[in-house]
């Protein structure tokens, strides 16, 4: 039986169709980055040498449509204010939420929603908070009001951990918090407040 799901996804421009060290994409929908190789789709993680890889997924950044997002601590709170927003109206449950600057990682409760659909509508109300607060990171490349704005996320979305028990996922190490030099300063509390609304 499943209980429950990781779900990760990235921010626009944090890991490329056709990253050398694996991606969830069947293909490269984008012909600036075509030129630098194939979609990776593979569930294994691959190696690489890390200067190498800097220097590739430097030229790659370079040549995307926009420039990759990187959210700051005030788009995170929106963001997870979003997520809050959704969870009420929805009923899902949310055990585990960690925005990061590059992308984000929740463990969602089972629900009446196919999982790919509750990610959707979770970004959708994320990307509205951002818009309601003036944050959109994509608002710049907007010529007119009717012309569509450039998502602030990624392509695809990744899931797992199906079939876990709630009780499972604190020790799991996909779930444990990450400590990441490049984190925004949104304190434990703020953050706390704004997905739990209080």
């Amino acid at each position: 039986m499943i209980h429950g799901y990781h779900v990760i996804w990235g921010a626009y421009g944090f890991w490329l169709p056709n990253d050398p060290r694996g991606s969830w994409s069947d293909f490269v929908s984008s012909w600036e980055l075509a030129r630098f190789g194939r979609a990776t789709k593979s569930i294994d993680r691959v190696d690489v040498e890390p200067d190498e890889y800097a220097a590739w997924r430097e030229r790659a950044r370079r040549a995307l449509k926009y420039s990759a997002v990187t959210l700051s601590g005030e788009q995170v709170l929106a963001i997870a204010e979003g997520f809050r927003q959704f969870a009420r109206k929805s009923g899902l449950g949310i055990w585990a939420c960690s925005i990061l600057p590059e992308h984000v990682h929740l463990v969602l409760a089972r629900h009446r929603y196919k999982i790919e659909q509750a990610a959707n509508l979770l970004k959708g109300e994320a990307t509205r908070r951002l818009l309601r607060k003036n944050l959109h990171s994509m608002k710049q490349f907007q010529k007119t009001e009717n012309d569509r704005l450039p998502s602030v996320w990624g392509g695809r979305t990744m899931e797992g951990l199906s079939g876990r028990r709630r009780s499972d996922l604190q020790g799991d190490p996909l779930c444990r918090r990450e400590s990441d030099s490049r984190r925004q300063a949104v304190t434990e509390m703020e953050f706390r407040d704004a997905i739990s609304g209080t």
